[in-house]
Formats: structure tokens, C-alpha cells, sequence
């Protein structure tokens, strides 16, 4: 038995009598381990195989009652492990999402840190529908951290969702406050979703390069239930910058799942456009395992508009198998 495991043993045994006394308010620990192996051609460029950690992650999350019908709550989730390769990895050496704050039915709820924007949640389902992704992804920059966040109890199906990004002096640019609206109306089996991303920041998503432009970014989407099918629409568009189009649909049957997709990128200022047909089978072997299929096959204008080991093409295909076992 490794001393670290013969240590977390007895501090188990010596904190049993006080963890059982406080059982109901222990944290939920979370994670997943992620494995892809994915082949990936560019014409002109030649083709690599990889094999991967897709986004590994390790989380502990917590609400109490703060007042009756009030709650807080909190998040903390981990990325960076590497669990493809051991002489590559640093441990745990990335923040995916981390944040606090508290919900009630009468006011929804506000939080506050790094987290999915109010936009992401509303508009960019297709994009983040995928396990490897695809090249298209949305067409907004204020990304996920600093950001303070409201989203409203339902009225008759309509919810409501603000965010603003407080960006302060030490930030690349100075200070700025990007921020975000969203409206969500859901009657039946349609979902319709209107947002807006002022992008008023200094840096692109999550990241520490220059933004492209502040011109707003609105997105709209509709969705659609229909038993096993869900249909999937997307718009986005920014000035001087792209429109983004989105079409998925998702069949479920049984322990399966299938799913197709067509992503369009028109690019304003040069007319460029590239666009992504993704196919995807995923099947549960359990509550806690899922395996799956997927291929891309994209198209550009431009002759480097993908790229693979220091040379570029203007078509990409990918074809990945991976599997992911959570709890």
C-alpha cells in the first residue's frame, strides 16, 4: 500500500465520527477521464494520429439552504491532468470553471467567476454538442472568467439572463466591461433563444490576444423536440467580422445516440467561407461510461485555411474514437 493511500486511510477513519455527523452537508466530488485517438488529413499537409486526454476534468460542488426558499451555492472544477500521458502531465494544472452564488424561486440566480456565459448557454449549442469539436465555433469574444451573471426565474417560459465582465486595471488594455443579454422562451416542444455580446472587451475569448473588434455579436436559436429527434438552428452574426450558420439534428434511441451537423463561416471583410459536416454515434455502456465515433469533413476558400505540422490546405477531414468514463 503507497503511504499516501495508507495516510488518507486513517485521517478517513480519525474524521469518520465528525464526517457522519455532517453527511448531509458533505460536498459532491465529480470527474471524468477522457480518451480520444483521432486521425487528422489536410490536403497539401499530410495527416497525423493522436492519441489524447479530450478534457479530463476533476470538480467538488456545494449548495446549502442560506434562508428558507434562498440557497447558495458553489463550483469548482479542475482541468489540465493530461491522462494520455504520464511524462507530460503536471497533475492538475488548469481552472475549467469555478464560481459561487445563490438562487432562489422568487429572483433566479446570480453568480459570480469563471463559468459558461449567459451567450454560450443560450446560442452555442452546436458548437459544444461535440466531443472533439469542430473548427466553427461561435462568433463573440468576451469569454468566461470575471464575469458576474443573473438569470431569471421562469415567466410563462420566458427566462431572462444577463452578464457583465469586469475587466480591471492589470488587464491587457485596461479596463473594460463587456457584457451580455439573453432571452429564453420555451413553450412545448420549441425552445427559442435570443442573445447579444457587446464583445467590449480588450481580449479574445478566454484568452490573452487581442479582440477583433467591440461590434456586437446577436445570435438566435430554435430548437425542437420532436420524441426521440431534436432539431437545432443557429444564426450568428458581427459586423465586420462573420455570420455563423448552424443546422443539428440528434436522435436518441435507446442507449444510442445520433447526430449530424453543417456549420457555414462567411467572413465579412474578405467574403472567405468555410464550412463543417459533423457525424457522430455515441453509445452508453452505463450510467458512467459512454464510447463514441466521430468524423469531420471540412471545406475553405482559402488555401492555409487549416493547418497541420508547419504546412496548410484548404480541405481537413478527422476521424476520432474516444471513450469517457465520469462519476
Amino acid at each position: 500500500m503507497k503511504k499516501t493511500i495508507l495516510a488518507s486511510a486513517i485521517a478517513a477513519a480519525t474524521f469518520s465520527g465528525a464526517a457522519l455527523a455532517q453527511e448531509s452537508n458533505l460536498p459532491t466530488v465529480y470527474g471524468n477521464i477522457q480518451y480520444v485517438l483521432k486521425h487528422t488529413n489536410v490536403d497539401g499537409a499530410g495527416s497525423a494520429v493522436e492519441h489524447a486526454d479530450n478534457g479530463s476534468t476533476l470538480g467538488v460542488k456545494h449548495d446549502h439552504e442560506i434562508a428558507p426558499g434562498i440557497t447558495g451555492f458553489f463550483k469548482l472544477e479542475l482541468e489540465g491532468i493530461n491522462a494520455d500521458d504520464k511524462a507530460d502531465s503536471n497533475g492538475i494544472d488548469g481552472l475549467d470553471e469555478a464560481y459561487i452564488g445563490v438562487k432562489g424561486d422568487s429572483f433566479g440566480q446570480v453568480w459570480v467567476g469563471s463559468d459558461d456565459s449567459i451567450y454560450e448557454s443560450a446560442i452555442d449549442e452546436i458548437y459544444n454538442f461535440y466531443e472533439v469539436g469542430s473548427d466553427i465555433s461561435g462568433n463573440y469574444e468576451t469569454g468566461e472568467g470575471d464575469l458576474i451573471q443573473y438569470l431569471s426565474p421562469s415567466f410563462g417560459g420566458l427566462t431572462i439572463g444577463a452578464a457583465v465582465q469586469v475587466n480591471g486595471d492589470r488587464t491587457t488594455g485596461g479596463k473594460s466591461y463587456p457584457y451580455q443579454l439573453a432571452a429564453m422562451y420555451t413553450v412545448d416542444a420549441l425552445e427559442l433563444a435570443f442573445a447579444m455580446d457587446s464583445n467590449d472587451g480588450t481580449t479574445e475569448y478566454s484568452g490573452t490576444g487581442a479582440d477583433i473588434n467591440n461590434e456586437n455579436t446577436y445570435g438566435l436559436r430554435a430548437s425542437f423536440n420532436l420524441d426521440n429527434l431534436r432539431l437545432t438552428a443557429s444564426y450568428e452574426t458581427r459586423k465586420d467580422v462573420a455570420d455563423v450558420l448552424g443546422l443539428m439534428g440528434v436522435y436518441t434511441m435507446g442507449a444510442n445516440q445520433f447526430a449530424l451537423s453543417y456549420q457555414l463561416n462567411d467572413e465579412d471583410v474578405s467574403g472567405d467561407k468555410n464550412d463543417t459536416i459533423a457525424l457522430q454515434a455515441l453509445h452508453n455502456l452505463s450510467d458512467h461510461m459512454y464510447v463514441y465515433v466521430e468524423g469531420y469533413l471540412s471545406n475553405g476558400d482559402k488555401a492555409t485555411q487549416y493547418n497541420l505540422e508547419g504546412k496548410s490546405g484548404d480541405e481537413q477531414s478527422i476521424a476520432a474514437v474516444g471513450a469517457v468514463y465520469y462519476f
